[in-house]
């Protein structure tokens, strides 16, 4: 009984005993069988279940690895799932890793299916919802507010003196978070009385070369942009080197904003105008939470990660 606690970070044994435990545990090899616990009782599962848009994102990969981090210093072991932005790909998975017994969900998608969020709430698991802020989560909500990103970009490029503003998109089939952020810039365009001078928006995921071409594409079709504000970070990077390669001098013949504060913007010539997203807090902060909530403590049902618009020399 006393090796069975140690092993579940359970309390009631010293320090001294917990080394002697894991000695033996050491000397024979011992791997607790963690699908058992997890059916046995919802109270001793050590799965918790994660899904995020894409699994080859940037972004979310630094989210993931915050959050596995996090939760494992608590033995606690992570399921990972793909959505791929679709509301049903997103029942599916949860679907599934309901049959599981985790003990709690992270969710990322913007919107969930009726039957998800029914399923998930007659479960009654802990779920924190992270990446957009919802203010009428399913239990817990961790994140920002895209619209809002949106809209300071585009009020900060107004106020650069910028007019002729074009806006290249990608994930027209299954539009996530970016659709979100293109509304409040829009929003902010059209309250200077502006609008988009042109938009692509391709039916691709967000890449450099989805960027590069998208830029391409925008270009030859109003070639008096001024400004061009991208889905993200991945877009920018790959909109600026075309320009590049087309002789074009950033900011001065066009302007380049982006969102996201990717980690390859730093190598850019220019240091590149865009949103920093904090990915590592808001990871750590979801599953702290999460955790407490499991623990039965008391949680926000809404937090809010900090994001802020930084300047470069691309606008």
């Amino acid at each position: 009984m006393t090796a069975s606690r140690v092993l579940r970070n359970a309390s009631g044994f010293s320090e001294d005993t917990r080394d002697r435990v894991m000695r033996e545990v050491e000397r024979l090899g011992y791997v607790p069988n963690r699908i058992a616990a997890a059916f046995g009782s919802e109270q001793t599962s050590t799965i918790i279940g994660v899904s995020v848009p894409y699994l080859s994102s940037a972004l979310f990969g630094a989210v993931l690895d915050s959050t596995n981090n996090a939760l494992a210093k608590f033995g606690y072991q992570t399921m990972i799932g793909a959505h791929e932005n679709s509301p049903e790909t997103e029942e599916t998975w949860v679907k599934n890793i309901l049959s599981w017994r985790p003990a709690g969900l992270i969710l990322s998608a913007p919107t969930h299916s009726r039957t998800t969020r029914d399923l998930l709430k007659s479960h009654g698991i802990p779920v924190a919802e992270i990446w957009n802020l919802n203010t009428s989560p399913i239990d817990m909500s961790v994140g920002f507010n895209h619209f809002d990103c949106g809209v300071e970009m585009a009020q900060y490029i107004i106020g650069k003196g910028y007019k002729a503003i074009g806006y290249v998109g990608a994930d027209a089939t299954a539009p996530g978070l970016g659709a979100l952020r293109r509304k409040g810039f829009a929003s902010a365009l059209d309250s200077a009385e502006l609008g988009f001078a042109s938009e692509e928006i391709l039916n691709d995921r967000s890449s450099f070369y989805a960027g590069y071409y998208g830029t391409e594409n925008i270009l030859n079709r109003a070639g008096n942009l001024d400004c061009i504000y991208y889905q993200d970070d991945a877009m920018a990077i790959g909109g600026y080197f075309y320009c590049q390669s087309q002789g074009m001098t950033v900011p001065d013949d066009i302007a380049i904003a982006g969102w996201g504060s990717m980690e390859a913007a730093s190598v850019l010539p220019q240091r590149l105008t865009t949103t920093v997203v904090s990915t590592q807090a808001l990871g750590k902060t979801a599953a702290d939470a999460l955790i407490a909530r499991m623990r039965g403590e008391s949680v926000d049902d809404v937090i809010i990660t900090a994001t802020r618009l930084a300047p470069g020399n691309t606008v």
